[in-house]
């Protein structure tokens, strides 16, 4: 085994007990949390080596990054997430290339989704990203609007609305984004109640946050610095 894929694999066994034990603390089963390993401006090489190790899901946010590295690594059996801010001019690159969209924030990004989903014959798993802290600077829906979207992904047959997605303020102290998570956890269990639908997954939670994520209901963790170490500039 390289240096570099001992190293990954090291640093990824250390994340994953401490999502376990962070499951555990919420009387929760480890086994119900995913690490979504988030290998954006990293390379495909590591992607490949960590893969070797037996991490499957993989999470990118850039569109042509992402689809550079999927060309590269045809034929490795690895999730593709897409957790990035996505333009809707760039969503005919997306649908049915990533097993899951984390950042849909808008009917016209969810409709040119769903467009090019039943174009290729194929329905395309989202998640809805929420706004919840209304911060200007970041995507995702209104907590208002959030219910209208909602229908409306649930009306177009070329999607599937498999749960939220959300990103609190960045605190120094984790425990501040804890009702952020809380919010959005109660925010799915309303749509589940309202529109008679499960809504299984809560991607929330990263390599700063994730334990109060875990411990309010995250089902997948999106954990980059931790598992590759900084990122290097974007080219």
């Amino acid at each position: 085994m390289s240096d570099r894929k001992q190293e990954l694999a090291e640093r990824t066994a250390e994340v994953r007990e401490a999502l376990a034990n962070a499951a555990r603390q919420a009387g929760r089963a480890p086994e119900d949390v995913t690490l979504v390993a988030v290998s954006k401006l990293h390379p495909a090489s590591d992607i490949r080596a960590l893969a070797e190790t037996g991490q499957a899901e993989f999470g990118e946010n850039y569109v042509q990054e992402a689809l550079s590295k999927q060309e590269d690594l045809a034929g490795l059996d690895v999730n593709w997430h897409f957790i990035g801010g996505l333009q809707t001019n760039k969503a005919k690159y997306v649908a049915g290339k990533f097993a899951l969209v984390h950042s849909v924030d808008s009917s016209k990004l969810a409709r040119a989704l769903h467009n090019k989903a039943v174009s290729l014959d194929t329905v395309q798993d989202i998640l809805i990203q929420v706004n919840i802290a209304g911060e200007t600077q970041k995507s995702g829906v209104e907590t208002e609007r959030l219910p209208e979207l909602a229908e409306e992904v649930l009306g177009m047959e070329g999607l599937r609305l498999a749960g939220l997605m959300t990103m609190p303020p960045f605190f120094d102290d984790p425990e501040r984004a804890r009702p952020v998570f809380a919010r959005l956890r109660e925010l799915r269990d309303r749509l589940e109640t309202r529109l008679g639908v499960k809504l299984p997954h809560l991607s929330m939670g990263m390599t700063g946050d994730f334990v109060p994520a875990v411990e309010e209901g995250a089902t997948l963790v999106r954990i980059g610095t931790r598992i590759f170490g900084a990122r290097p500039p974007r080219g």
